[in-house]
């Protein structure tokens, strides 16, 4: 669990990183801002809409005053404009037990825009998902106990139900950081069953911590493509960010699961798609190397955005053609 994986890791030739990254940051806020990260992305009745976590009032270590949820729209996917106010806050939640909404991930199922996020309470992490289709407000449809998080929805049923990816945290089972991504089912999206593990930590070559869902997954011809989180931890790593030590490295792979049976991974990249390598990614920011996906868009000219959290403190936008991506994905 604390063994050295200390090599230099590449980013995918395949992948090109926006060259005016980052594409939001807390200048571009019209509140009290200081970390723009991990948002999830959209293509919705014709612009593009991005949820983004604010953490704000920064403290000291990893305390901040607070966390919400920004909206921005865009007509490019590129440029974006900011609403004048948070999408949700806290005084959004009449409810003591609550004491932080986070990280976005948006998928269109049948026209509505459902959002999964994660909640810290005062009983531990809870997953949960919403609806909206006005981005004025948020209707929450399901909770799940602790612990658990990054949670991503199919944007369609599969065989008659919803499917989601997620990623538990069983400290007794597995150790303290030993995390791996599950699949589960639902008829409802509020019930949730038949739980299958997709991705564990032994399947990816440069993963010694933990792999969890990252952007919801796409519809391609040959499956569903997804990207993933990736993380390694080095001791010898030292202080990273404003924190007073960081040890973690998170990379962003990607793999791709069978249409009808998405437990099935037909392929996957045996290197990051994504690897911290810039500096906005890996020598400044918050937590340093660190590379979170929360969003990826199928254009119709075969062009893929992948919209992802650098550094826990700014969100950036990288590109490749999906017939790029498929090929990364070799078999099992």
């Amino acid at each position: 669990m604390n063994g050295k994986m200390n090599p230099i890791l590449i980013s995918s030739e395949k992948i090109k990183r926006y060259e005016h990254n980052p594409i939001l940051s807390a200048k571009d806020i019209p509140y009290e801002a200081d970390l723009i990260f991990n948002a999830g992305v959209v293509k919705y009745q014709g612009k593009y809409v991005m949820i983004f976590r604010n953490d704000y009032g920064y403290i000291e270590g990893s305390r901040f005053k607070g966390t919400n949820l920004g909206l921005a729209f865009s007509d490019d996917g590129v440029s974006w404009r900011v609403q004048d106010k948070p999408f949700f806050s806290m005084e959004d939640i009449q409810d003591d037990e609550i004491s932080r909404l986070y990280d976005p991930r948006l998928t269109v199922i049948d026209g509505r825009c459902y959002v999964c996020f994660a909640v810290d309470t005062r009983h531990g992490l809870r997953g949960g998902i919403g609806v909206t289709d006005d981005f004025n407000k948020l209707e929450i449809i399901s909770m799940t106990v602790p612990d658990n998080r990054n949670m991503v929805l199919f944007p369609e049923k599969i065989n008659g139900l919803y499917t989601r990816l997620e990623r538990p945290m069983p400290v007794y089972s597995r150790g303290k950081d030993r995390f791996d991504t599950w699949l589960s089912k639902s008829p409802d999206l509020k019930f949730w069953g038949e739980s299958s593990l997709i991705l564990p930590v032994e399947a990816v070559p440069f993963a010694n911590d933990k792999t969890g869902p990252a952007a919801p997954p796409i519809k391609t011809k040959k499956g569903w493509l997804t990207t993933f989180h990736a993380v390694d931890i080095d001791a010898s790593r030292g202080k990273n960010g404003w924190e007073p030590y960081w040890k973690k490295r998170y990379c962003a792979g990607i793999m791709l699961l069978d249409l009808e049976n998405p437990e099935k991974i037909i392929g996957m990249s045996k290197e990051p798609l994504i690897a911290p390598e810039t500096v906005y990614e890996a020598t400044e920011g918050f937590r340093t190397n660190v590379i979170f996906p929360g969003g990826m868009i199928l254009e119709e000219s075969g062009e893929v955005k992948i919209y992802y959290g650098a550094s826990d403190t700014v969100e950036c936008l990288a590109t490749a053609h999906v017939d790029d991506l498929l090929e990364l994905c070799k078999p099992m």
